[in-house]
């Protein structure tokens, strides 16, 4: 059956055309029920169970399944999700709305579609012919679909009374109280998802994971207001047209929860932070939510505090004690360290997210209510109700929000899922991949289903513009168990006397084709995360440890980016081909230094390594002239118990000339492919920037060098790179080290863009005009689009819509700027926590260290033997306070008559703090130079497991 909408549109040119929309209707949709006589061949595989299980109801005790409406899959989806809950039939009209109000929850709802074990089956309502409706005059669009639902539920009951033998119903789950009564009256059994949940008394534990919706819910017995009300949308938004008002995204601090800024959006240069002071002035917005704030009077605008607070108190409605504490942040300070003040008067969107942590038992008995503390210091506590308080405690669980009322001091949420006992490895790293929001389900079958079949090798079609170069000698170099082997190199001596150089680099884009399941969840996911006994693929483990891997001696499908040099390393040709290639060795950097150095090997491989060496160093020393900068940070590596797998010894990495040598060859492929693809797509290339710090950042530089009496230039990258190479002591060769390492914490982050969008290509570090990512496809998507454009500009694949299109190219930038921070954040949080389980076994350890900064009431230290930083703290909770002076124009504080500089040695005691469960620390101590009433433990640490990169950043108390 077809059904026909006709409707004139008036088109840009001034014309008007006739759109003629077709909608076909079907008998033949099957309703997913194995039980139905009537339609059960029309469906394949069947999702609904025969005989519905483990939903014993005492509101309806007989089988049943479950439908229900747009509202209950948006809200109680942790509901939906449980295993106890089986049997429901989505709806095509709800999934359109799922679809167009919340992508998260609709790529939920279709994880657990998939889910055979679950019996989640979609119908077709829409195109079904008994069971679409068209909108009727003066109705409007939801009460329409309300309509929709109603009648499809209604159509079920009729359809499962005539065709199934068992006794079956489909009951219509709503919490909207008008389309509830409406299904009464036309006789569909409905019921809200609260009741129903309460009824299943097998599971009880369900009702904790009921998100409270209704303001009634939320509102809790205090009577008394807290907070000022939120502004509706419609009045913000004029607002903020007019100026009155400034939209930006709220940004909790880590260590003050009474302080927040708001990062403005737009252009208002002058204005780009406002600072927000005061639980009332917050104004229950949470961390990363768009909010609308007012601007204060000049006269109210105060200064960041340097205060550390965080609430710890377990009175939830305690608001006199914040009132006092706001008080301490209120310090007399000079006009110009005042910033732009305001307050939160409305949110516009809400970025709340499952938030992982731990449950503070409430001290009252019998109590159902307590206070859930996240692991993350910017979100506020979480008012939960739960029967299973004392199942949790001691445990990591996840809770989201369900609304924030203005009479609670807390906003009020539900548990979601039990993760696991706190401080074992598992648990800690899956909080650790939900925090920083990396991507680590297991892969769909969806996109399972795009791997090539195995036993794969490559055909003749393979081979269509490609160049066969296994006759070369070609090998790979990397960290010891490095699986995912991206790149191989080749050099050899060419006729005329030149030198020809290869980089073969892993061709992931001819397995991964655009727009399908594959690339859509490699795009999704934009790099592998590397934790420390653990990788997370971007790309599943037949591509990017077998089939897309560089080892040795086996055929593998490859892009190669070919020169052909001189002796002086300069560049005479370059050229860029697909390619076969069959490396003829997988080596670690420590194997082919050792065949370089060697004098009694001079075999194909060990003289094409040399080469390469030798060309390396002359390329490293060209950029360093053009103003490169070699910077410096500590990296660490743990060395694991083969059999618990937990960290023995821990060590920085030793760098070798083999790892330059790499790494020069993947630099020069990048920037030839960056100008490459730059010539061929001047609007659509993916290219890399790295953006000139501000003067400001380089302060704290300039001034540690000022206080041993060097001077660094900061006014370009050469003149930089040339002081830090002057900065040498003889007494203190480290000292370059610490100089470099500083200068790194100067740095701006690179991130990825279109060219087609920014004016501004230039890599600062680097100083070069032009880069981009192409050498390393299996562990970055930037690679995989930057191999595409490639491929494209050599005529060796054709290209697709989204390639050119700048601002879908532009949004997919954006993802992989955040997924990279994310990985990078992840990473650190798995050495911070990784350390954590070094020192617990440890015991007291003392050190040589050497101090990084110098605070008013601390100093922050670096451990070279281990690459750890932490802070020594000097001033104690209910202990006299020593005399501090703190200088800051050359960095240096003195203690009862010791005075410390910055790079100045210290030896440190390091201990493991478990006396909070939620954030473990390591502690560091003073040991030498001899304080009286200074050396001993503090009692506040440096190190947090949780917050990005694990290491607290303001250390003022």
């Amino acid at each position: 059956m077809l059904k026909s909408k006709t409707f004139l549109k008036k088109t840009r040119a001034g014309g008007v055309v006739k759109i003629v929309r077709e909608h076909y209707l079907r008998d033949d949709i099957g309703c997913g029920t194995p039980a139905c006589s009537a339609c059960g061949a029309a469906h394949a595989g069947p999702a609904l169970e025969l005989q519905p299980r483990d939903q014993a109801s005492s509101l309806c005790p007989w089988p049943h399944y479950l439908l229900p409406d747009t509202n209950v899959l948006l809200h109680q989806i942790d509901v939906l999700e449980d295993p106890a809950i089986r049997n429901v039939i989505v709806l095509q009209t709800v999934l359109q709305e799922v679809r167009n109000r919340s992508a998260p929850i609709y790529k939920r709802i279709r994880d657990v579609t998939n889910n055979q074990e679950k019996h989640f089956y979609t119908f077709t309502n829409e195109h079904h012919k008994e069971t679409y409706i068209e909108q009727e005059q003066g109705e409007n669009a939801n009460d329409r679909n309300d309509r929709a639902i109603r009648v499809a539920a209604k159509w079920y009951n009729e359809h499962l009374k005539m065709s199934a033998e068992n006794q079956l119903q489909v009951i219509l789950i709503t919490n909207d109280k008008k389309n509830k009564e409406k299904a009464a009256e036309e006789g569909i059994p409905a019921f809200t998802c609260e009741e129903y949940v309460k009824s299943l008394t097998a599971n009880p534990e369900l009702i904790d994971r009921l998100a409270c919706l209704s303001d009634e819910m939320n509102e809790i017995e205090s009577g008394k207001i807290i907070f000022s009300e939120h502004l509706p949308l419609s009045k913000l938004q004029q607002g903020i047209k007019s100026g009155s008002y400034l939209q930006g995204t709220f940004r909790a601090s880590r260590e003050n929860y009474l302080e927040a800024t708001v990062w403005i959006h737009g252009d208002k240069e002058d204005e780009k932070e406002i600072l927000i002071q005061g639980l009332k002035h917050l104004n229950r917005a949470i961390h990363e939510d768009i909010v609308a704030v007012e601007l204060l009077p000049k006269s109210q605008w105060v200064a960041p505090s340097s205060v550390v607070l965080h609430d710890e108190g377990q009175n939830e409605d305690d608001v006199e004690k914040d009132e006092e504490r706001e008080l301490l942040l209120k310090t007399a300070v000079s006009e110009k360290m005042l910033r732009p003040t305001g307050r939160v008067v409305g949110i516009i969107k809400r970025n709340w997210r499952p938030y992982c942590g731990m449950l503070s038992k409430s001290d009252i008995k019998e109590s159902r209510r307590h206070l859930f503390t996240p692991a993350d210091k910017r979100i506020p506590r979480i008012r939960i109700e739960t029967r299973q308080a004392s199942a949790l405690e001691g445990r990591r669980i996840i809770v989201a929000i369900d609304g924030w009322p203005r009479n609670s001091r807390y906003p009020n949420g539900h548990f979601v899922k039990n993760l696991g006992d706190v401080g074992e490895k598992e648990t800690e790293t899956e909080v650790l991949l939900l925090e920083h929001d990396v991507p680590h389900q297991p892969f769909s079958q969806a996109v399972l289903s795009f791997l090539p079949k195995m036993p794969w090798s490559i055909t003749e079609k393979d081979m269509k513009n490609r160049e066969d170069l296994r006759h070369l000698c070609v090998c790979s170099v990397d960290p010891p168990g490095c699986t995912d082997i991206d790149d191989a190199l080749h050099c050899r001596e060419l006729s005329n006397g030149n030198l020809e150089v290869g980089v073969h680099i892993a061709d992931v884009s001819h397995f991964i084709r655009p727009g399908n399941a594959l690339d859509q969840e490699s795009a999704r996911r934009g790099t592998t995360v590397y934790l420390c006994e653990k990788r997370i693929d971007m790309v599943p483990e037949l591509l990017s440890s077998n089939l897309c891997s560089l080892r040795s001696n086996v055929d593998r499908l490859a892009f190669s980016c070919i020169w052909e040099l001189n002796h002086n390393a300069e560049i005479l040709k370059t050229r860029f081909t697909k390619s076969v290639i069959n490396s003829k060795a997988s080596l670690t950097y420590a194997e082919a230094q050792m065949r370089i150095d060697s004098a009694a090997m001079n075999d194909d491989i060990t003289t094409s390594l040399r080469g390469l060496n030798k060309l390396a160093k002359i390329l490293k020393r060209g950029r360093i002239e053009k103003g490169a900068l070699t910077l410096s940070s500590p990296e660490i590596r743990f060395h694991m118990d083969s059999e618990t797998h937990d960290p023995i010894d821990l060590q920085t990495k030793e760098l070798r000339e083999t790892n330059s040598m790499v790494e020069e060859f993947m630099l020069l492929a990048n920037i030839s492919v960056a100008k490459k693809i730059h010539e061929e797509f001047s609007e659509h290339a993916l290219l890399r920037k790295h953006p000139a710090p501000p003067p400001s950042n380089y302060d704290v530089l300039v001034k540690a060098a000022k206080s041993k009496n060097l001077e660094i230039r900061t006014d370009t990258a050469k003149s930089l790179a040339d002081s830090l190479d002057r900065a040498e002591c003889p007494d203190f060769p480290y000292l370059n080290t610490l100089l470099r390492i500083l200068a790194t914490r100067c740095m701006m982050q690179a991130v990825y863009f279109c060219s087609g969008m920014d004016s501004d290509f230039h890599h600062y570090g680097l100083a070069s005009p032009i880069y981009t990512h192409f050498t390393s496809p299996i562990r970055r998507y930037a690679d995989i689009i930057v191999h595409r454009l490639l491929a494209v500009a050599i005529g060796a694949d054709c290209t697709y819509p989204e390639l050119t299109d700048k601002h879908k190219l532009s949004d997919i930038c954006k993802n992989l700027n955040f997924r990279h921070k994310m990985a990078q954040y992840a990473q650190r949080a798995s050495v911070a926590f990784h350390t954590q389980l070094f020192f617990k076994s440890k015991g007291i350890v003392s050190e040589e260290a050497y101090i990084l900064f110098v605070r008013k009431n601390a100093i922050v230290v670096l451990i070279p033997k281990y690459g750890l930083e932490g802070t020594v703290f000097f001033e104690e909770k209910d202990k006299p306070k020593p005399r501090l002076t703190y200088d800051d124009e050359i960095p240096s504080l003195r203690i009862e008559g010791t005075v410390f500089h910055v790079f100045d040695k210290v030896k440190v005691k390091i201990t493991l703090d478990s006396s909070n469960l939620q954030h473990q620390k390591i502690r560091m101590a003073l040991v030498e130079p001899q304080i009286p009433g200074i050396n001993m433990p503090p009692d506040v640490s440096d190190m947090d497991l949780n917050g990005p990169g694990g290491k607290k950043r303001k250390l003022e108390k």
